[in-house]
């Protein structure tokens, strides 16, 4: 039996469901949500809900508007350019390191696990794991860079990350085992300690799924 300290709160339960549908997409930027719908289907009291929303507005996930209950909001215009230049510069940073330090065989085997996790995920077009996958492998990349500066400031990037590749993939699932091609590409240029080529296929790699991060109509103010 599991003991009852351990369950999450309902309020906690409330905000993991309500923050899935809007990484998931789901719930799409702009969808109106109330308390009374998460409630029903969770199958709690409004009061944990409310709780629920209120980190989720201090997320930037929700905006709460009184008696109309909550909107998603969608992903700002700009703001996904700005999480992949962020991802270039960490990665290729990373990348730099690991030249000089070498892969260790932890994070080798790591990456290869993730790798098979894609190809089974790609295989059954499970957009959402794979998303999950796919931030994985690129946040082990950070990681293995031994910054762990860089590597918990990456991790804060996961859930933007997790949006925008869903949101990216869902009308082109075919991309999936194009992307497991691409990272298997990235982890041999690791291997060989090749941080120039790593840097222009990572580039490349991004590009082909969100567009570039330089692209026009950016506000760069």
């Amino acid at each position: 039996m599991a003991d009852p300290a351990k369950r999450p709160s309902a309020a906690h339960t409330a905000y993991a469901v309500t923050k899935e549908l809007i990484l998931s997409g789901e719930l799409p930027g702009g969808s109106l949500i109330s308390e009374g719908e998460i409630a029903e289907r969770v199958r709690v009291s409004r009061t944990p809900v409310r709780e629920a929303f209120l980190r989720l507005e201090s997320e930037e996930l929700l905006a709460l508007h009184p008696k109309r209950g909550a909107v998603v909001v969608p992903v700002p215009p700009g703001e996904a350019a700005d999480v992949l230049e962020l991802r270039l510069a960490l990665e290729r940073s990373a990348a730099e390191r690991i030249a000089r330090i070498g892969l260790r065989g932890d994070h080798h085997e790591r990456m290869r696990e993730l790798l098979r996790r894609q190809r089974a995920l790609a295989e059954a077009a499970d957009i959402g794991r794979f998303a999950d996958a796919d931030e994985a492998f690129h946040r082990c990349i950070v990681e293995a860079s031994g910054n762990r500066l860089a590597g918990r400031f990456y991790a804060t990037l996961g859930d933007r990350q997790r949006r925008m590749s869903i949101t990216a993939l869902r009308p082109r699932p075919e991309r999936l085992s194009l992307l497991a091609d691409e990272h298997e590409a990235l982890l041999r240029h690791l291997l060989d300690g090749d941080s120039a080529a790593f840097a222009s296929a990572l580039l490349g790699h991004l590009t082909a799924t969100h567009g570039s991060p330089y692209a026009a109509g950016r506000d760069d103010r």
